[in-house]
């Protein structure tokens, strides 16, 4: 197994604001993936420090202090290993879905990442940050964890 081989991505209208589609061919098993999105020590690899508690209504923690950002949502679905869904916002912010859902192949994980942001909001700048943390991942599954692109953001 390897390093993602198939990236596409995808911004599209809906209502009045955007959804964004990373889509990866991961050569990785799901629970490995999984575990990426997941487990806290495994978040902090190649998203941010943080916690997610795997249960529908469960609070999710990810703490982004170089950007001074923070996320504290709830679990809006889980499914486990194929689907965990929250909100990428705190607060009384608006509610921005942020979709994982894995499914297995024969050469690894289809990974797909599904984001809605409201209207006024740059989903490529949301895209793009996305993609980095992909890269991201890639690398944490492959052992070299990298750090985020800090100054192209």
């Amino acid at each position: 197994m390897g390093e993602s081989v198939v990236q596409v991505g995808q911004v599209r209208r809906v209502g009045d604001g955007f959804e964004a589609r990373l889509d990866r061919l991961i050569g990785h098993d799901r629970n490995a993936i999984w575990h990426m999105l997941t487990a806290p020590k495994a978040l902090a690899q190649w998203l941010a420090p943080g916690s997610i508690e795997l249960r529908a209504g469960g609070v999710v923690h990810i703490d982004f202090a170089e950007s001074g950002r923070t996320i504290k949502s709830t679990v809006l679905q889980l499914d486990p290993p194929r689907l965990l869904e929250y909100s990428w916002s705190s607060g009384d912010e608006p509610k921005r879905p942020l979709r994982w859902e894995l499914t297995a192949t024969a050469d690894g994980t289809q990974l797909v990442m599904t984001l809605r942001l409201p209207a006024g909001e740059d989903i490529a700048k949301a895209c793009a940050g996305f993609d980095a943390h992909l890269e991201m991942l890639g690398a944490a599954l492959e052992g070299v964890p990298i750090g985020f692109p800090v100054d192209f953001f």
